[in-house]
């Protein structure tokens, strides 16, 4: 059954200032553009998102029209893994769900003779694919949206990505959201292409990582876990005059708390450059990033308690309910977290999108990544509602409601 439509969300905020208390209601319309309810956060925990700003969305003028994806040609499985730290595939398997992950190999600038994969290039590809399927003239793109938290380039890699897709008329840019970046980039697509006060038409949005360079492939619990690749779709403004076309996003959620950076991160680490300027000199930094760190046992914690969460609402934006949704599609980072969120949302497995074993956790392309596998084998069809979420780093997270095609 659906909710009725406007939707009221009444949100109680309270703050301890001595004995006051913060009240603040917030209408949501489902058809309008984003509204948001802001809520004070409480420096004394991480742990709830009850206490901190919500962002939502309802339903965005655009349709997905064409996916893609890209992966490393290099293949690490999980007994190759049983060489390298103290681990084995039955047991890497079990807790996980992962058999094997792509990643990205170190080639020299000089050597002519071996094909150079890069994120630039994953992406690129996914993007050219997605483009192909949309059936539209790269000329034609307004706007190309990198989510990466790993570029080539520490200036980004979105100018780049567009030139090599022929996208010569876009405007592009990265977007650092990690794990939640491909949702979070998606979502700041279609309020582009939903505002009719602007030009732009067509979006591509990537979401391209290559975390492989930056894990401690010493650490067990972590080097098992990622792999890299790339992910891509093209989204398209509705015509205003097509009474038969529907949103293509139908309501979204997103969350983020800073208070919880420290359980998953990749932090800058200078070491000493001493400038010879007058006197004693002036000792700078030289720019490096430590290994990603992250508390697997807090990290599954926070997933599995507040991705449901996160898609509830996101369907309250949509005016929709579980039984509404298709297929649900979250970020593959661990096959125990997608196991809960859908018991918990009192949805099978079998209508839970997958290829965490094949690729591992990729970052902001893992979303993209499966759906792609899933449109392309015939498991999506048109017309068919995704409920996405991502989550990571941040820490962030949030939720989408997609229809594809």
């Amino acid at each position: 059954m659906k909710l009725s439509s406007p939707t009221l969300i009444t949100t109680f905020l309270m703050s301890m200032a001595g004995s006051s208390l913060a009240f603040q209601p917030t209408s949501f319309l489902a058809n309008t553009s984003t509204k948001y309810v802001s809520s004070t956060t409480s420096t004394k925990s991480s742990s709830s998102s009850s206490s901190l700003s919500m962002v939502t969305t309802g339903s965005l003028n655009c349709r997905i029209i064409g996916i893609g994806s890209a992966a490393p040609k290099t293949l690490i499985t999980n007994q190759d893994l049983e060489s390298v730290v103290e681990t084995s595939d039955e047991w890497i398997s079990t807790r996980t769900g992962i058999s094997q992950r792509r990643v990205l190999i170190h080639t020299e600038n000089n050597d002519e003779n071996v094909e150079k994969e890069s994120i630039k290039t994953l992406a690129s590809d996914a993007a050219q694919q997605a483009i192909i399927m949309s059936k539209i003239d790269p000329l034609e793109v307004d706007l190309v949206i990198v989510a990466t938290s790993s570029p080539d380039d520490m200036f980004g890699d979105a100018t780049s990505v567009a030139a090599a897709c022929g996208c010569s008329n876009a405007v592009a840019f990265d977007l650092t959201a990690a794990c939640s970046g491909f949702l979070f980039s998606s979502v700041t697509a279609g309020q582009f292409l939903d505002n009719q006060g602007n030009s732009y038409k067509n979006a591509v949005v990537v979401g391209a990582d290559a975390l492989s360079r930056w894990i401690d492939w010493d650490d067990r619990n972590s080097c098992i876990l990622f792999g890299d690749g790339a992910g891509a779709v093209v989204m398209s403004a509705n015509d205003a005059e097509d009474k038969e076309s529907t949103p293509g996003i139908l309501g979204s959620s997103q969350h983020s708390n800073g208070l919880g950076y420290g359980k998953l991160n990749c932090v800058y680490k200078g070491s000493p450059k001493v400038v010879a300027t007058p006197g004693e000199g002036t000792i700078l930094s030289q720019g490096s990033y430590s290994r990603l760190a992250m508390d697997g046992k807090e990290v599954y914690k926070f997933a599995t308690r507040e991705v449901p969460t996160v898609i509830k609402e996101a369907l309250v934006a949509a005016d929709m309910t579980v039984d509404d949704v298709d297929w649900v599609l979250l970020h593959q980072a661990n096959i125990r977290i997608m196991e809960t969120v859908a018991k918990r949302l009192g949805i099978p497995m079998d209508k839970v999108i997958t290829n965490l074993a094949k690729y591992g956790n990729t970052s902001a392309a893992s979303i993209p990544l499966a759906l792609d596998e899933a449109v392309r084998s015939g498991q999506v069809k048109k017309g068919d509602v995704i409920a996405c979420a991502g989550f990571g780093a941040g820490l962030s997270w949030g939720s989408a409601i997609m229809k594809w095609g």
